[in-house]
């Protein structure tokens, strides 16, 4: 069963020329766009081969499954949260700079998510699919790492085991607050995101 799942969500074939990058690309970029103009369950593989310039059948040769077309999409925004991510934890130089980074953090995935529809879509997708859920657990405990890993050189060595704990609990829970806070009208949005930076705020006192 989990042998199913891992496959189910995995690319056939993995690019190896420059052809094969290029039109799994299309396929990737076509899907986004339908993501974003029709909302995930209406967007179809046959759609997605003929309007990213080829039959269904060249989709199917790269892809087995919609699901696994969405854990390529996922895979690439992820590449971008870490890079992101990266650069911001640079900035921490002590624990003063602690804060400010989790800040600048919370702000980014919400701007991110915020102004993109089709991000929107496969953040729900993501949550609605167990195997894709578990990939999103995997990179947030990834990213809760490297964040922990930075921070780590200024703690009590006796607190960094609690402190990643904590770290990753505020990590994967940002996204359903963002999830959340795009749901309600813009004031009561922006009054979500507050409060849960709020409640970073006084986890992380317990340990700066």
């Amino acid at each position: 069963m989990k042998e199913a799942r891992r496959t189910a969500t995995e690319p056939r074939r993995k690019p190896k020329q420059e052809r094969s990058r290029e039109r799994i690309d299309a396929i990737l970029s076509t899907t986004m766009r339908l993501i974003g103009e029709k909302g995930i369950d209406a967007v179809t593989m046959k759609e997605v081969g003929t309007l990213a310039g080829g039959p269904i059948a060249t989709v199917y040769h790269y892809f087995p499954s919609k699901s696994a077309i969405l854990a390529m999409l996922y895979e690439r925004f992820s590449e971008v949260s870490h890079a992101r991510l990266t650069a911001i934890i640079a900035d921490i130089h002590g624990l003063d700079d602690v804060m400010a980074a989790a800040d600048r953090l919370l702000d980014d995935y919400y701007e991110r998510v915020a102004g993109d529809p089709a991000i929107q879509d496969l953040q729900n997708a993501i949550q609605a699919d167990k195997a894709l859920q578990n990939l999103d657990i995997a990179e947030t405990r990834h990213q809760a790492k490297l964040f922990c890993d930075h921070v780590a050189p200024f703690l009590e060595p006796e607190r960094r085991e609690q402190f990643g704990r904590v770290v990753f609990l505020i990590f994967q829970l940002a996204g359903g607050v963002v999830r959340l806070a795009l749901t309600q009208d813009e004031t009561e949005s922006r009054r979500t995101i507050e409060d849960y930076r709020s409640i970073i705020h006084a986890q992380l006192r317990l340990f700066l």
